[in-house]
């Protein structure tokens, strides 16, 4: 009797240690997300929907590069929807069932297969043109120095998943359409292969891939949040909770505006305004003092590279790469995490920081806050914010500023303004000589 029941015990056990070990990881993301400072994001909720609705969902700036644009909506859509046969592959599995909508559904089955397969299809040659264009093509933002090693290899190691998923989707309907006597819209075409195999070897090579494709579908759910990938979840609240305001718009610093007013009211009492236990920091040295939306767009970075094939500071062979400061920031924080793991649930300070330990001064100063690699993120990302906020330490508590900076900083600060004239003397340009 054990052994009768023994696929459905594993599948079970294959499926609930799949989802138990994908919650884990992703509490561990939520938890690391929590380490930024709150940022309240909660206005104009049909806008934000909208925007969600467009640009997550409806991929609007992807189609900006038609080519690539459509080709990735057809492997996201197509595999989204080709997995909503998962539900019956999953009721099959712990059921013990074999394609168990067919009877429920009728004709219409047969034609739900149809546009799976013919989606699937579609997958699969988006896919292996992904590969060829990755591989082969010698894009530039696609081949930098910021992508090899692991990064590389990660979008190479997905691409071929998804061709293989897709293959045992429907060589699992090539070899039961056989045993059935079915035809599928695409599969069919695949019968061919095997249509010499025996019963027993039909049955053999139909579960090998029914094992394969469920199988893989939970290693690839548990591969995602180490992967780049993750966007594929994290877009939509990425997307959702972007920054609204124009985007020449930057934040004042709380504690300078308090500053500034406490100057400007004679009557208020600085020390009441600012308590003695309170410590203010200017900007962000490390990801706990960035935002948890920075955090958030770190863990959702596609690493596409359109932000840096678009920064005007990288096509003119500075350091900076906007790609490769959101690459940092989610390698900091991850690391930031295990240490908290270590640790029993306490931030211990390690000696390191973001800035200064994984992004450098040159890149930080190399950025023109043209706004350019936030408009051209496919999912609203804004590296921007990060530099800014990383610009804020260096010259506002760390005093690392470019040395053509500080002479404009002490005219500032003497005369009121970047010139090297006293406020009296501003006009003096518009006297001609001799009056």
């Amino acid at each position: 009797m054990m052994v009768l029941f023994l696929p459905q015990i594993l599948f079970t056990a294959c499926l609930l240690l799949a989802v138990f070990l994908f919650a884990h990881k992703a509490s561990k993301i939520l938890r690391n997300i929590k380490l930024g400072t709150p940022i309240a994001r909660n206005d104009n909720k049909l806008r934000r929907i909208k925007m969600l609705v467009l640009v997550a969902l409806g991929q609007s700036k992807m189609v900006k590069r038609p080519l690539a644009g459509f080709l990735h909506i057809l492997v996201y859509l197509g595999f989204v929807l080709i997995n909503i046969e998962m539900l019956e592959i999953v009721l099959d599995g712990i059921l013990g069932t074999h394609r168990v909508f067919a009877p429920i559904l009728g004709n219409a089955y047969f034609y739900l297969i149809g546009i799976f397969e013919v989606l699937a299809l579609l997958v699969l040659l988006a896919c292996v043109v992904f590969f060829m264009r990755r591989n082969l093509a010698h894009i530039k933002r696609l081949s930098m120095k910021e992508i090899a090693g692991f990064p590389k290899n990660d979008a190479n190691f997905i691409l071929i998943a998804e061709i293989a998923l897709m293959l045992a989707f429907l060589v699992m309907n090539a070899t039961d359409g056989i045993i059935n006597g079915e035809k599928f819209w695409v599969s069919q075409y695949m019968q061919g292969m095997f249509a010499s195999l025996s019963l027993d070897s039909l049955h053999l090579v139909e579960r090998f891939c029914w094992w394969f494709h469920i199988l893989g579908v939970l290693a690839f759910l548990n591969y995602l949040p180490y992967s780049k990938h993750l966007h594929i979840m994290l877009a939509f609240p990425a997307t959702y909770f972007a920054n609204l305001e124009p985007k020449g718009k930057f934040d004042n610093l709380a504690s300078i505006t308090r500053e500034v007013k406490i100057m400007l009211d004679p009557s208020a009492d600085p020390y009441a305004a600012t308590p003695s236990e309170e410590i203010v920091h200017f900007g962000a040295k490390d990801v706990t003092e960035l935002n948890q939306k920075n955090l958030l767009d770190a863990y959702s970075c596609t690493e596409c590279g359109r932000c840096t094939a678009m920064c005007p500071a990288n096509q003119t062979g500075k350091l900076l790469s906007p790609r490769k400061i959101m690459m940092a920031t989610r390698d900091r924080l991850e690391e930031v995490g295990k240490n908290i793991d270590q640790n029993n649930g306490v931030n211990i300070a390690d000696g390191k920081s973001l800035v200064g330990d994984y992004i450098t001064n040159e890149e930080l100063w190399a950025c023109t806050s043209c706004n350019a690699c936030t408009e051209a993120c496919p999912i609203n990302l804004d590296p921007l914010s990060i530099i800014m906020q990383a610009r804020q330490h260096l010259a506002m508590e760390a005093s690392q500023v470019p040395s053509a900076w500080l002479s404009m900083f002490n005219n500032i600060e003497n005369n009121g303004s970047p010139w090297a004239f006293s406020p009296e003397d501003r006009i003096k340009w518009q006297q001609e000589d001799g009056k």
